[in-house]
């Protein structure tokens, strides 16, 4: 359906530097360099409904996940403005960075073409990546659902389900 490049698992995972809603500069490669994997998750807007329940589900599991040994980031379009309105909105503890240029969308395939309502429509697509230490893509997930991905994810790492 699109001709952008996807990621697959084995694929080097280009490196980003993004701005947070806290105001700090987040590297992928210097959060590799602590020797956990990071979780990077596009979302395609802040304080919608789905967007909001994915990033609540990710701040649910945030503990189990980083005691299995990851990093959690979410990335979306919207300013660190409204990153910083959605975290204090909705208590989200994960990392929140933004990506108004889409460089970093483009970068790992969660941009372009995509079917929204039956049409063919431009705009973020709802994407999951998992990324070893050593900057490898473990696992690419593209056109993820926002309820019950969480719960997905963590079974597909190996993870118990349900938060502990």
């Amino acid at each position: 359906m699109s001709d952008q490049a996807r990621l697959s698992p084995g694929d080097r995972a280009p490196d980003f530097s993004l701005a947070s809603d806290q105001g700090d500069e987040v590297n992928l490669y210097d959060l590799l360099q602590e020797g956990r994997k990071v979780i990077v998750y596009f979302y395609p807007a802040a304080m919608t409904p789905g967007c909001t329940k994915q990033a609540c589900d990710f701040t649910d599991s945030l503990d189990a996940l980083q005691g299995a040994g990851y990093t959690v980031v979410g990335i979306s379009k919207d300013t660190t403005t409204k990153l910083a309105k959605f975290r204090e909105r909705d208590g989200l503890t994960i990392t929140l960075l933004a990506d108004p240029e889409l460089a970093v969308h483009r970068a790992y395939g969660a941009y372009g073409e995509k079917k929204l309502y039956g049409k063919v429509v431009e705009g973020v697509i709802r994407s999951t990546f998992v990324v070893d230490p050593d900057g490898t893509v473990e696992l690419a997930q593209y056109n993820v659902k926002a309820t019950g991905h969480v719960a997905k994810l963590r079974k597909d790492l190996g993870l118990p389900v349900a938060p502990a």
